[in-house]
């Protein structure tokens, strides 16, 4: 019998058995791209945070409304079958909820005003709650190996944002 399990930052997250046929002996484990595609799907991976420009939880009917978030590539490693196993994990993909029924999805995660790479623009007032979720594509490397692509990709759903929308009418005001 074979005992197969995965760590991440010392902690044992998941664990299965494998047992061989009868008269076959047991061979060290050598690890596959499916074997790490499956512990990249439970690795914990951050949810990104949607920004929301302007700031302060509220837009206006008609304005093009400004969504980025900050998710960056970060490495993580860990034992899976008592070997290490690096990752190379990148942002490849982002889901923009906009919370009124209209979303988008973009390789790229928008970019702080004045850039206004992801925008939408609200036709009613309302309470909504806009999010973003975020697409991981990772590479990994056995023992310090040659680096491969994982196959698949893992998504992480964002936490919603409280945002209000409001109509406002223009106002001729005099200079002195």
């Amino acid at each position: 019998m074979t005992f197969w399990w995965l760590e991440v930052e010392g902690e044992r997250i998941d664990s299965y058995y494998a047992c061989p046929e009868e008269g076959e002996i047991a061979t060290p484990v050598q690890i596959t791209n499916a074997m790490v595609a499956r512990a990249f799907k439970r690795i914990p991976l951050p949810a990104s945070q949607l920004v929301v420009q302007p700031p302060g939880g509220e837009t206006l009917v008609n304005f093009a409304t400004n969504f980025y978030t900050e998710a960056a590539p970060f490495e993580r490693s860990v034992t899976l079958v008592g070997q290490r196993v690096d990752l190379r994990i990148r942002p490849s993909g982002f889901g923009w909820r906009f919370g009124d029924g209209s979303g988008t999805t973009t390789t790229e995660p928008g970019a702080a005003y004045p850039a206004l790479e992801i925008t939408h623009e609200y036709a009613r007032a309302g309470a909504i709650t806009p999010s973003v979720d975020t697409t991981y594509s990772a590479e990994f490397r056995v023992n310090g190996g040659a680096w491969e692509p994982v196959l698949g990709t893992v998504t992480m759903q964002g936490e919603p944002v409280a945002l209000q929308v409001r109509t406002a009418s223009p106002t001729l005001v005099g200079y002195r």
